[in-house]
């Protein structure tokens, strides 16, 4: 087993649109100009929600990792705030990695994209849009807004109209947004009401977490019209699709159709709900694999000897 590197983690911003992104920079300690992988995460969720764990062991294997929280969220920049828009998280993937191969302490020929849920469907957009990257890993993506709201079910869909009406209403005049909770209990009206989607984003909040369970009701029709697992088949880099069989969030056929679309596409599968992902026996076992994939795609350097 190799013995997991030493790192160090900065505090970092950099500029995004019209405000800024709040991140974690990992650095391997004693490893010139690694490479770096830069990670965002699902819907409304924060950096401390355990982007953190995979970072620290993607440098523990001398992979330097930009952990990132999107605007309007966190203790990220942006107005309003809990506005959850896709052109514009877009934009922040686009200017983490302007942001990473603009220093100089890291490679910036080998440059990596992995996201989480709502953010794995992110990465598989961003990889099909900047050929350049060496390689992408989409964990638990969601693939398909269509196939995602059918999971959702009609009834509760429905329920979330008179919110999104009066959300839409106050775009118009300019006034602060009307929110709905990203999650809530089955039966409830949120943007997932899945068993385990309430108890799955309340495992992942450490103490202290700048994380709220609600987002702008304006974002229920792109989220419904987003189909990311389209783009894999644009994606020319090697790409990672770990996906769960289980999963109540992102329903796996659509997602292994689209994953099966990618020129250079792995998949690993995982006996795993959606929010399993994150910690325990399943959180090893998909970190070991990523971090398996993405050594072989950017060859990261071991830390130099100390005499």
């Amino acid at each position: 087993m190799t013995t997991p590197q030493p790192f160090t983690r900065h505090d970092v911003t950099f500029p995004s649109g019209d405000s800024r992104c709040a991140g974690w920079l990992y650095l391997p300690k004693g490893v010139v100009s690694p490479p770096v992988v830069v990670l965002g995460h699902g819907l409304g969720a924060t950096r401390e929600m355990r982007l953190d764990a995979f970072a620290e062991r993607f440098a523990q294997a001398g992979i330097a990792a930009l952990a990132f929280t999107y605007r309007h969220f966190g203790d990220s920049g942006g107005h309003p705030r809990q506005l959850l828009s896709i052109k514009r998280q877009l934009v922040d993937w686009d200017a983490g990695i302007a942001y990473v191969k603009a220093r100089r302490d890291v490679d910036r020929d080998r440059v990596a994209v992995w996201g989480s849920s709502f953010g794995g469907g992110h990465a598989i957009t961003v990889a099909s849009r900047h050929p350049e990257l060496r390689a992408a890993v989409a964990q638990c993506p969601f693939t398909d807004g269509l196939a995602s709201a059918l999971a959702l079910g009609p009834v509760a869909s429905l329920r979330m109209a008179p919110v999104l009406a009066r959300d839409l209403a106050t775009k118009v005049r300019g006034k602060a947004p009307v929110l709905v909770p990203i999650a809530a209990a089955p039966g409830s009206p949120a943007l997932m009401n899945a068993p385990d989607a309430l108890p799955g984003y309340q495992a992942l909040q450490p103490a202290g977490t700048t994380f709220r369970n609600e987002v702008a009701a304006r974002v229920i029709p792109t989220i419904a019209a987003y189909r990311p697992g389209r783009a894999a088949k644009k994606v020319t880099m090697p790409i990672l699709f770990c996906v769960s069989n289980t999963d109540s969030v992102t329903p796996p056929a659509q997602t292994l159709r689209y994953a099966g679309t990618a020129p250079q596409g792995e998949i690993k599968r995982y006996d795993a709900g959606h929010f399993d992902f994150y910690t325990g026996e399943t959180f090893e076992a998909l970190v070991g694999d990523q971090i398996e994939f993405l050594a072989r795609q950017l060859n990261p350097a071991p830390a130099a000897s100390t005499p």
